[in-house]
């Protein structure tokens, strides 16, 4: 059979499956399983896929994403992310449009914090949401950043996603996670200065409110008390990497540790809230590996039965510019995106994109970088984004989805001009990973 046909009969299948409504994982193992059986040698083949997903999640670098997830879940259940964003409040005084501002600033600390998008998104939603309208912001300043700044979680570390995406696309997790440290900052500025622009050009949408007068003791004070010592962990995560004193994994160990030590010193951290955070993490490492064991034998199966060498030669041999290739992958993931979330989309490309990518000899973390960039839009994007629905669900009851769709739409130009700037000036992505190498 041509490997056309096999592309089209696994890819096929599981959009089948998924329409069915067969959760994504159970659907790509039951494509698996027939792919192993019809092109990998009958139970023998099926024999392989099991011992190839045993020997998937076996590896070490997998660590940091359950220690990425409880970090996250603990800053999350403990509320020591909510006295943080309480004090950056306090911080920032009269300027326009004050709480989107602390709502983008709260929300990139929180996300190198906790690394997950939606408790970044519903911390915010529910905490600042209901303030801002109070005060008579309109919906088109106030959820924007919102769900912009919560997706920034994907991309600053410790993102357990970019963890995950390394771990499927063979991409170095370190080097990863760091290197997409600086596109996050441009593009949480990007959004900052957007937002006193809008407000300086049209002040009705954010009108001014007279703030309690707090002496600078008081304005400053809390951040030193409740950010400063959390931004410590995120320099023990990132700054172990950078220096070359620990790996991914250990230096996640040592952010989960300081993130424990926080939570007690605060004395926030109970029991009660402390078992809801080792559940949580439970629940999603199991899926995460599953989401694992499913995404490495697929490619198995299409490397086995030649459709990815097919596909690989067929674009190679085209004549594609590499731009050309680049743009629509990034294209495809951007439709995706509107229909399907985010591990699904990275299950069937990845098997299919990495392959191209170093075929083409692009540069595997530049574009790593990219494809989270482009998963983080995705999660904004209608009519199915994930954040969407989060910030519905933290917003007034009289807030309606076309609110949000339009006030997240100038957010997402945004991070397109930074995927184009990307694009452009790859070697923004690669400053931090070569201070890793040198």
């Amino acid at each position: 059979m041509e490997w056309y046909f096999i592309l089209a009969i696994l890819i096929g299948g599981l959009v089948v499956f998924m329409l069915l409504g067969l959760p994504v994982v159970f659907a790509f193992f039951t494509v698996n399983i027939v792919g192993a059986f019809f092109f990998m040698g009958g139970m023998e083949g099926i024999i392989q896929l099991v011992k190839s997903s045993v020997y998937s999640v076996q590896s070490f670098t997998l660590l940091p994403i359950p220690l990425f997830i409880l970090m996250g879940e603990i800053m999350f259940h403990t509320g020591i992310a909510s006295r943080a964003i309480d004090a950056i409040d306090k911080l920032i005084a009269k300027v326009p449009g004050r709480l989107s501002l602390v709502a983008i600033v709260g929300g990139t600390i929180f996300s190198s914090l906790s690394g997950s998008t939606i408790a970044n998104t519903a911390i915010l939603g529910s905490t600042l949401l209901p303030d801002m309208y109070k005060r008579g912001y309109s919906p088109s300043i106030s959820i924007g950043p919102i769900v912009a700044t919560g997706g920034i979680a994907m991309l600053i570390p410790p993102s357990a996603l970019a963890v995950l995406l390394g771990s499927i696309a063979q991409i170095p997790i370190g080097d990863l996670l760091v290197a997409s440290i600086i596109p996050a900052l441009i593009l949480a500025f990007m959004f900052f200065a957007y937002v006193i622009i809008r407000c300086k050009i049209n002040p009705e949408i954010a009108p001014n409110y007279d703030i309690a007068e707090l002496s600078f003791a008081d304005r400053v004070l809390p951040f030193f008390k409740y950010v400063l010592p959390l931004m410590g962990i995120f320099v023990v995560v990132v700054g172990s990497i950078i220096g070359g004193i620990a790996t991914p994994t250990e230096s996640a160990a040592l952010g989960a540790l300081a993130t424990l030590i926080a939570a007690t010193a605060y004395k926030k951290l109970s029991w009660s809230n402390f078992t809801v955070s080792i559940n949580q993490t439970l629940r999603f490492t199991v899926m995460t590996l599953f989401i694992i064991c499913g995404s490495i034998t697929f490619s198995q199966i299409l490397a086995f039965s030649e459709a990815t060498a097919g596909l690989s030669s067929l674009v190679v041999d085209s004549d594609l510019r590499p731009i050309a290739v680049l743009i629509g992958m990034l294209l495809i993931l951007m439709f995706l995106g509107c229909f399907m979330d985010q591990v699904s989309m990275m299950m069937i490309t990845i098997p299919i994109f990495m392959p191209l990518v170093e075929q083409l000899g692009f540069n595997v973390i530049w574009f790593g970088v990219l494809m989270l960039l482009v998963l983080e839009i995705s999660l904004a994007t209608p009519p199915f984004g994930l954040l969407l629905f989060v910030v519905k669900g933290a917003a007034p009851d009289d807030t309606t989805m076309e609110q949000i769709i339009f006030s997240v739409l100038p957010f997402i130009g945004l991070a397109l001009i930074l995927a184009v700037l990307l694009i452009l000036i790859p070697e923004i992505t690669l400053i931090l990973p070569n201070l890793i190498t040198r």
